[in-house]
């Protein structure tokens, strides 16, 4: 049975936000009834059960159309602007729940107007699992409300680091929503910690160098500044995300760097300007639920203004999309390059830690200060690669190939078995964290060669074409070397170890032959024997040393198990 929810004299509904006087957040459940009846009531109002999660409730979508028409088709022949705000994937950080609350309720009973060229998805709750984990205390700084949701979901992940690896039901539901819609805009709503300082709220965009192209340009040179405008004439000091921990901020900060496991990083591939608000845990909760309302009005007013802008940049890039052949897998920042943004901070200072002893940070709130900083926000591309014309997956590597269609990567299938000429990669050397994170133990650092050889593939096995929308995931996540790679995230690790050995005592009498039989190898070995001492004083490696060199060596043994078929 649903819950009864409080309801103005006009017969407006009211949320918990606002009964408690800005103190306290909804539970699920409430939050989802609030929905259910504000699309019992208007017709510009639609929800849909959008997929299940690690839970037994299903992730929902709620819409907003103004003429109460829900075809995705429509909207884009029409030219409207999607925008897919995503609410709860951290649920102690509650501020978007409520926010959008209001805000979808407040248009849809006319309170506020928006234009007709936007069209709104709202997923209430994303990580389910963790806002049914409700307590007081996990978030140990933060300012309210009384109760709120884990940052864990059901799997005890976090789920802003699930989006190439998929690991949570929810993340998959999502990111089906997110290629139905193929949003315009998408926002992910959060709660920062980190520094002190007065501003109420800061904003990370995708890197823009990285998002590229014209879609790039645009967010950077027009939609941004407009954004900050609009909020500043709101009442709100905007500032960027403020990416500075275990000092002061008052130097400046390098941007944060979304790869591709996070929300926004994925939606960059994809040519969809991401934004991810961040309020101020340090601030009253109504202060930052206040001001995220006012943000999501601010992108409904700057994307409605330049709709047809932002319609036609992401056409644009998404036709030299096709002609692209070189690509980029990692991104560094442009140290000596930034700009002068204003920052409303703090004094900070340091005094005896009355736990400790020693000398600990604080910020004194009767010194605030406004200065120019600087913001390190130019980034440049590193490991260039060549597109291949096609990726062949064996059809053995299910989880991967799964989680390529969940991104809508198109893929055929081979009718017969076949031996082709492709380009294979050699795993040389990688390097893997020493502690989990989030369900892996990630690979970096990661080295290949590239050869040329004939491979049997079998039929059954896929062949994914790179020329198609899906281009750019396709090569980040296929490229052994990308730090978002599949491959850093475990996908392939059972060609890392070998399966078969040798008994040196039968291996002893064969290597002589080997060696008499191949005499370059034999020249290759004397020579390690003489520029390597250890090497020389080993009859285990030097054998070993035979072994990896001759026919009986493996040839799966680090070899990745994706191939190229050429250009």
């Amino acid at each position: 049975m649903g819950l009864l929810l409080p309801v103005l004299s006009k017969g407006q509904l009211l949320t918990r936000f606002e009964t408690s006087n800005g103190k306290e957040t909804a539970t699920y459940q409430e939050t989802i009834d609030f929905y259910k009846e504000l699309k019992r009531s208007y017709s510009t109002i639609a929800m849909e059960e959008a997929g299940p999660t690690d839970t037994r409730y299903p992730l929902h979508v709620v819409y907003y159309s103004a003429d109460g028409e829900f075809d995705v088709q429509r909207w884009k022949k029409d030219g409207k602007v999607v925008i897919l705000i995503n609410n709860g994937i951290h649920p102690g950080e509650p501020d978007g729940i409520e926010a959008c609350k209001m805000l979808m309720r407040d248009i849809a009973s006319g309170r506020i107007t928006i234009p007709e060229n936007i069209v709104l998805a709202v997923v209430p709750v994303f990580n389910i699992g963790g806002a049914l984990n409700r307590g007081s205390y996990s978030r140990a700084n933060q300012v309210g409300p009384k109760e709120y949701g884990f940052r864990g979901s059901a799997k005890n992940l976090d789920l802003n680091r699930d989006f190439i690896k998929l690991d949570a039901q929810e993340t998959r539901t999502l990111v089906e929503v997110m290629h139905s819609l193929d949003p315009e805009i998408f926002i992910d709503n959060h709660v920062s910690n980190g520094a002190d300082y007065q501003h109420i709220i800061t904003l990370l965009s995708t890197q823009h160098n990285k998002l590229g192209g014209a879609t790039g340009k645009f967010m950077y040179d027009v939609f941004e500044p407009l954004l900050y405008g609009d909020m500043k004439e709101r009442g709100y000091d905007m500032v960027p995300y403020v990416n500075h921990f275990g000092n002061t901020p008052e130097k400046g900060w390098t941007e944060f760097c979304d790869y591709p496991r996070f929300s926004s990083g994925l939606c960059a591939m994809f040519q969809t300007m991401a934004f991810v608000p961040e309020t101020h845990m340090l601030k009253p909760f109504k202060q930052r639920v206040e001001a995220t309302y006012a943000l999501m009005e601010s992108f409904i007013n700057v994307a409605s203004q330049r709709a047809e802008e932002i319609i036609a940049a992401r056409k644009r890039d998404r036709q030299a999309l096709m002609a692209q052949n070189s690509f980029f897998l990692d991104w560094k920042v442009n140290e000596h390059v930034s700009k002068l943004i204003e920052f409303k901070g703090y004094e900070a200072g340091y005094k005896k830690s009355e736990v400790s002893g020693q000398d600990r940070l604080y910020y004194d709130r009767d010194k605030p200060y406004t200065r120019k900083v600087k913001f390190h926000n130019s980034f440049s591309g590193t490991q260039k690669v060549i597109a291949p014309s096609a990726y062949v997956v064996p059809q053995a590597w299910g989880e991967v190939i799964s989680r390529l269609k969940l991104n809508g990567v198109r893929m055929r299938r081979l009718s017969e078995d076949e031996v082709l000429s492709v380009g294979v990669y050699k795993i040389d050397k990688y390097e893997t964290v020493p502690q989990p994170y989030e369900g892996h133990y990630l690979h970096k650092n990661v080295t290949v060669t590239k050869e040329n050889k004939k491979i049997k593939l079998l039929a059954g096995d896929y062949v994914i074409d790179v020329d198609q929308p899906a281009k750019r995931f396709i090569i980040e996540v296929l490229e052994p070397t990308g730090p978002d790679a599949f491959f850093a995230w475990n996908f392939f690790d059972a060609v890392l170890q070998q399966k078969e050995y040798f008994s040196d005592y039968v291996f002893e009498d064969e290597a002589p032959e080997i060696l008499k039989n191949n005499p370059a190898l034999k020249k290759e070995l004397k020579a390690k024997q003489k520029s390597d001492a250890e090497f020389a004083k080993s009859a285990a490696k030097q054998l070993d040393f035979i072994y990896r060199r001759s026919p009986y060596y493996e040839a799966e043994h680090m070899r990745y198990p994706i191939f190229r078929i050429e250009r």
